[in-house]
């Protein structure tokens, strides 16, 4: 229960960018970049991106056969933001993106424990 409870955090911390593919507008208010930028498209296609990611949750959180997949595609989503984020210097204008990743480490931990360790 708590693995598929886990799945579901990080399934949560994906929507919102996620919900951007549907609600251009939102693109705007999360990343500042405005719809007349030719960023705009790249937001949009990242948007599809976390989509993608969002169905990977989903589809770990009710099939344990593709956890260890769905771990390291998840797990490459959360970290490389993460770690690009600190190389960049921390924009303050990305720190509340950052911080949503941070919480959702734990979960990430738990499900990569989960999915990872040994069977037997």
């Amino acid at each position: 229960m708590l693995t598929q409870v886990s799945w579901v955090a990080l399934l949560l911390v994906h929507v919102i960018p996620a919900l951007a593919l549907f609600r251009p507008a939102l693109i705007t208010k999360l990343y500042r970049v405005e719809a007349t930028s030719p960023l705009f498209l790249l937001f949009q296609h990242r948007a599809a991106l976390f989509l993608v990611v969002c169905l990977i949750c989903v589809w770990a959180a009710v099939r344990p056969e593709v956890r260890q997949l769905a771990t390291c595609a998840v797990g490459f989503s959360m970290l490389s933001f993460l770690w690009l984020f600190w190389a960049a210097g921390s924009p303050p204008s990305l720190r509340s993106i950052a911080l949503v990743d941070l919480i959702g480490l734990p979960f990430l931990a738990y499900v990569a424990w989960q999915a990872l360790k040994p069977v037997g």
